[in-house]
């Protein structure tokens, strides 16, 4: 069942990590149109943050938003949602601590201790504060960020995330507490482990990080708190058959103060907070769905797609 598991999760980033396959009658394939799509970072290198190197690249122009890869992950992990995303932003993408082109190095994976280095990140990078949006781990990164260092943080777009470990269905927790190293060989052919050992440091720590990602999973947490002080706008977004609870995900927008009554016929108690739940979609391929991207930057530009009533009626005369 654990391999399932984890084969199911290394599919969500088949699309971005798999090499594009030639198509029989010469034409580009759609993965290899995608593939064309996504431009080469402008910039890249890594910046010193509390005793790790974190490797990091910059892509487009414009409003700077940092994006937040899922567990396991790296940067190219969003594959087409991160070629949109930089038609319209600068992209500051980040390999977390212990995966990409970021080494383990002796310290835990912790999410908070995370927050903490992309703050010194955006520092060295020059940005008082950005735009933020995460997948996954990635989310509970920019969440942390978010918490721990809110004068950063313009507007924050959390992808299938939850503010705690029972927002999971409770099949998923024995399966996330049984990540070990002694997973990897029968990872070795997926694209998780492929993508992995393309860009790392060192291929072999591939079954440490597995331990320290199964130590990081095993350890209980609730943030409920800290959601109700959280005062930018935040936008969470889901896949309507995702790995977290619907009751999970209510809560976790009705902490942000959202659904907690009607907005009324002018919009004029509707929440600055957003809740999307988009169809047919899981936790393991929303990351690279194209949807992701249109669902969220009108929200990370501050604009809204629809009139209230009294608008569309004026506008009508």
């Amino acid at each position: 069942m654990i391999r399932t598991t984890m084969l199911a999760i290394a599919a969500s980033a088949l699309a971005a990590f798999a090499l594009p396959a030639k198509a029989e009658n010469g034409e580009k394939t759609a993965m290899q149109e995608e593939a064309a799509e996504l431009q080469a970072p402008s910039k890249s290198g890594h910046v010193e943050a509390n005793g790790l190197n974190y490797y990091y690249e910059i892509r487009g122009e414009g409003e700077p938003l940092l994006l937040l890869h899922g567990g396991l992950g790296q940067i190219e992990m969003f594959g087409p949602v991160l070629a949109r995303l930089a038609t319209e932003r600068q992209v500051i993408g980040v390999d977390l601590h212990g995966h990409g082109r970021t080494r383990l190095g002796d310290r835990p994976i912790d999410l908070k201790d995370i927050g903490d280095d992309l703050a010194v990140i955006l520092d060295a990078l020059g940005h008082d504060r950005v735009d933020v949006m995460g997948y996954s781990f990635g989310a509970g990164a920019g969440f942390r960020l978010a918490v721990q260092h809110p004068e950063k943080v313009r507007r924050l777009v959390l992808v299938s995330g939850g503010f705690a470990q029972d927002g999971f269905y409770p099949e998923m927790l024995p399966m996330q507490a049984s990540v070990s190293a002694e997973m990897a060989p029968m990872m070795k052919d997926t694209p998780m482990y492929r993508s992995y050992a393309a860009v790392a440091p060192d291929p072999e720590e591939f079954p440490a990080l597995l331990d320290a990602m199964g130590a990081f999973m095993r350890k209980p947490y609730n943030w409920a708190e800290d959601v109700k002080t959280l005062e930018m706008p935040v936008m969470l977004v889901y896949g309507d058959s995702d790995m977290f609870r619907p009751e999970h995900i209510v809560e976790f927008y009705q902490l942000l103060g959202g659904g907690l009554r009607d907005a009324g016929w002018a919009r004029e108690h509707m929440s600055q907070n957003r809740l999307a739940i988009l169809p047919d979609l899981t936790h393991y391929e929303i990351g690279i769905a194209p949807v992701l991207a249109d669902t969220t930057l009108p929200f990370l530009n501050g604009e809204s797609r629809v009139k209230s009533w009294a608008e569309h009626v004026e506008g009508a005369k």
